[in-house]
């Protein structure tokens, strides 16, 4: 089950970590997928799609940079409404991360084994 709940969180807050990464910097599909492998796991497949609906979204911008040892390489950055997402969904993020840690923190302690007393006779 651990499994499930870790490849829905991841798939349910990657949009906003390509937000978060691009208002750093511009970067190109290849480097945000490698970054967010290292941060959260997230495997590079999921990367395309997702930057091609962000595009049509409006959320970013693209301009190809000629490379020396290869093809020309695709750089997104941050639209005017990317930036305006990126802060919607950080508050977002920061009220329903602050509800779910109030939820775990009133959780019971686990309960403790139970002690068996052996009587010496």
């Amino acid at each position: 089950m651990a499994e499930t709940i870790d490849i829905q969180l991841k798939k349910g807050v990657l949009g906003l970590c390509v937000l978060a990464l691009l208002a750093r910097n511009e970067s190109y599909a290849y480097e945000i997928a490698s970054t967010l492998s290292d941060a959260i796991g997230m495997g590079e497949g999921t990367i395309y799609p997702l930057m091609r609906r962000m595009q049509s979204d409006g959320l970013v911008d693209t301009r190809l940079v000629e490379s020396s040892s290869g093809p020309s390489r695709k750089y997104y950055r941050l639209t005017e409404a990317g930036h305006a997402a990126l802060a919607a969904q950080a508050a977002e993020w920061r009220g329903f991360a602050r509800s779910v840690d109030a939820l775990l923190d009133a959780a019971p302690p686990e309960p403790q084994p139970a002690h068996t007393e052996t009587q010496e006779g």
